[in-house]
């Protein structure tokens, strides 16, 4: 799955918890975009692509962090 994600979607992937777990993954995916807009529809494809190879279920959670966020500026 992470390879398929970074393959896809150009995603940087970690597995941050249930390690070694069969049939369940926690994943952390970042995604960089030249603006908000272009983050948003990257996240919104990678999450339609994630729901419809697991329709029983997955769940997902966003933040959004600008480049002076994420330095500390």
């Amino acid at each position: 799955m992470k390879a398929q994600l970074t393959r896809r979607f150009g995603a940087a992937v970690a597995e941050t918890d249930h390690h070694e777990k069969w049939q369940r993954a926690t994943l952390a995916c970042a995604l960089v975009a030249r603006d908000s807009t272009g983050a948003l529809r990257q996240a919104d494809a990678l999450e339609r692509w994630l729901s419809g190879r697991f329709p029983e279920g997955c769940s997902t959670t966003r933040t959004l962090a600008s480049d002076d966020e994420l330095l500390g500026r």
